[in-house]
């Protein structure tokens, strides 16, 4: 047990736009989300949301998790996306998920994120790190 406790110092929220298909493979296509800092980074929510003006696909959006540097992945979570037709007056598919304990310990650590529908998502990561 650590002498003093850790807490979030510093706010962070990350953001990427992935669009290429990955059917759930560790070694296709996966953008990083966010990279833990040395005294680690906590993990709170991550939010998914198509980016289509029109109809869109029922997709997955897969969240990964990597122990070295982006190395090697492997599939954490995923959130379902539902079809939607988006448009001036409808919003397109937004999901979320929280965390209550999802730390990354260290800078080697890192979550990355992929699509398993060619269309366009955004993926927002909020997160703290730690002191």
């Amino acid at each position: 047990m650590a002498a003093t406790p850790s807490f979030t110092s510093t706010p962070r929220m990350e953001s990427i736009n992935v669009a290429t298909a990955n059917l759930r493979d560790p070694a296709g296509t996966i953008a990083t989300l966010i990279q833990g800092v040395a005294a680690g980074t906590k993990v709170q929510e991550i939010a998914a949301k198509l980016n289509i003006n029109g109809a869109s696909t029922a997709s997955s959006c897969l969240i990964f998790i990597s122990t070295d540097s982006g190395s090697t992945w492997r599939l954490f979570d995923e959130m379902v996306l539902a079809a939607a037709t988006g448009s001036a007056s409808v919003a397109s598919t937004r999901n979320t998920l929280t965390y209550n304990n999802l730390v990354l310990v260290g800078t080697a650590h890192r979550l990355g994120a992929a699509s398993t529908i060619s269309q366009s998502t955004t993926v927002v990561c909020l997160a703290g790190d730690l002191t």
